[in-house]
């Protein structure tokens, strides 16, 4: 009901002017042991034990607050597996994980050119940061970048969705968030943002359509009257 109400609400101001967008299982699809049957050739460890390396511990949470750095990461995982190549080399075999959705990523230009300002909104890491700044151009058609390890924060903490509408200078139904976990959007609800669990690129497309966001969002009055 309490979501219901703030949709509501968010419908009675037009639609919204921001679209912030999670990254993984969103944007890019991943898989860890994708990265670890790679990985495991450069290795002295087995698949199994380079999965349990990335999801087990706090190495990767430490990582992806910022607390450590790339080569710190690094350093533990030479230590505990016995890679033999070089930073960038472990970069791109841990990025091997990621897989664009391209149902999702053709959505990007169409936001855009309906005068939506995209952002990302991500719990992620410099090492995948990297890899996706070289090897995705969508990466490039944001407007900015919410990113936890630049931030020291998380979601579905607080402060980080602060850091959103300091970053975009809105708030409350200007903003529309997708993401993957249920925790994340119902923080977002809370602060009054357009937020959905993306279940599938139709779903997720048609409650873009539904909020529309993928109308033109300036009419051509409004641009007349900005005129000088």
């Amino acid at each position: 009901m309490e979501t219901a109400r703030i949709r509501d609400k968010g419908k009675a101001g037009g639609p919204p002017r921001v679209a912030a967008f999670d990254l993984g299982k969103v944007l890019l699809d991943f898989d860890y042991e994708v990265a670890a049957a790679n990985l495991s050739r450069h290795t002295r460890a087995n698949v199994k034990e380079l999965a349990e390396f990335f999801l087990a511990g706090n190495l990767l949470e430490r990582l992806e607050r910022g607390r450590i750095g790339a080569q710190e990461f690094f350093n533990a995982f030479q230590k505990a597996c016995g890679f033999e190549g070089s930073l960038e080399q472990f970069r791109d075999l841990l990025g091997s994980m990621l897989e664009e959705i391209p149902q999702m990523t053709a959505l990007l230009p169409r936001l855009k050119q309906a005068g939506a300002q995209l952002y990302v909104f991500s719990n992620t890491n410099e090492l995948a940061i990297e890899h996706i700044r070289r090897r995705f151009p969508f990466y490039k058609l944001f407007d900015g970048y919410a990113l936890s390890y630049e931030r020291g924060l998380m979601k579905p903490e607080p402060a980080f969705y602060e850091v959103v509408e300091r970053l975009t200078g809105r708030s409350g139904p200007e903003i529309f968030f997708v993401d993957d976990r249920p925790e994340n959007v119902r923080a977002a609800l809370d602060r009054g943002w357009r937020a959905i669990v993306h279940r599938s690129p139709e779903a997720s497309r048609k409650a873009m359509e539904d909020a529309g966001l993928l109308s033109r969002l300036i009419q051509p009055a409004e641009e007349e009257s900005r005129r000088p």
